[in-house]
């Protein structure tokens, strides 16, 4: 007999009917899915980032395939949170009372700039179960370095986000230093973290002898970047409290399986929805049923259980 499992979670203070997430930039705000996809079936979706003012974003090319996944240089284009909320927000409102968790994403170039987008968020979007920010922008004003690639200017803006809301606050960190910088967020109030965003990468057209993108680096995601990123969430999951979201390379619910018994509360599904876009519905039925081959009553049984 197949024991019918709990798939519910708990991220940080936003419960999860299940533990598929969809990582921000992959899934646009969520209802360009609704037509190819019930949507409501998954724990949460997390939306495109937005700052408090539009940005442009980058030139194309913007995407280009490599093996094994894909470089991108979007940079953030987003409509503002002010757009953003009147455009897709009575949709994210419905999805939200499906009981599909929605989480915004915060971006912004300075600790300011952060601060300014999440207290619009928190004003417009009353629907919204928590935040994610990106710390993986640039700061412009230290010369475009990522504001959450030291301890201490990843401290800054969560130091400073805590004191906008009481709602779950999530960061989406990036594939640096992960153990020190984790510890950074859990002591200025991080309520979980997203590990990891896009790893700088490269890739060349020999022939035009130009990059393959518009700029010279890119965000590398996919497959590939899968076991890099199990490693950082054990490591993560090992220097922390608070929950992880496991994000990288999900192409299965094996995949997703590797991030829990890592030590993952939840899992986003990125570059698979723009491969499949019913990726994230197939992947949770396949979680769920690894998690009943295991012979556990409750999915949070698995969480970290990797035996060495």
């Amino acid at each position: 007999m197949v024991i019918k499992v709990n798939m519910a979670v708990d991220f940080g203070g936003v419960k999860m009917k299940n533990p598929i997430n969809t990582a921000s930039g992959t899934f646009g705000y969520g209802w360009q899915f609704s037509e190819l996809m019930d949507v409501s079936q998954l724990g949460a979706i997390t939306t495109k980032g937005c700052a408090a003012e539009p940005w442009p974003g980058n030139p194309a090319p913007r995407m280009a395939e490599v093996r094994g996944g894909m470089m991108n240089s979007v940079g953030l284009q987003n409509p503002g949170v002010a757009a953003f909320a009147a455009q897709s927000g009575p949709w994210l409102d419905e999805l939200s009372q499906k009981g599909t968790q929605v989480i915004c994403q915060v971006a912004g170039h300075s600790t300011e700039e952060y601060v300014s987008a999440l207290e619009m968020f928190c004003e417009l979007c009353p629907w919204a179960a928590g935040f994610e920010i990106n710390v993986s922008c640039p700061n412009i004003a230290a010369g475009g370095i990522a504001c959450g690639s030291t301890p201490e200017g990843a401290g800054d803006v969560m130091r400073a986000c805590r004191k906008v809301t009481d709602k779950p606050l999530f960061v989406k960190m990036a594939p640096v230093r992960i153990p020190e910088i984790a510890r950074a967020l859990e002591a200025e109030g991080a309520d979980g973290l997203s590990v990891i965003n896009s790893i700088p990468g490269m890739a060349i057209d020999v022939h035009t002898r130009r990059s393959k993108l518009s700029k010279p680096t890119g965000g590398l995601s996919g497959p590939l970047c899968h076991p890099i990123a199990v490693r950082m969430v054990w490591e993560a999951a090992n220097a922390v409290d608070i929950p992880i979201n496991g994000v990288g390379g999900v192409m299965t619910g094996e995949d997703a399986a590797e991030f829990i018994l890592a030590g993952a509360t939840c899992v986003s599904v990125g570059m698979a929805n723009l491969v499949d876009p019913t990726a994230s519905v197939r992947i949770l039925a396949e979680l769920e049923a690894w998690a009943e081959s295991q012979g556990v009553n409750d999915i949070n049984e698995l969480i970290g259980a990797l035996e060495c």
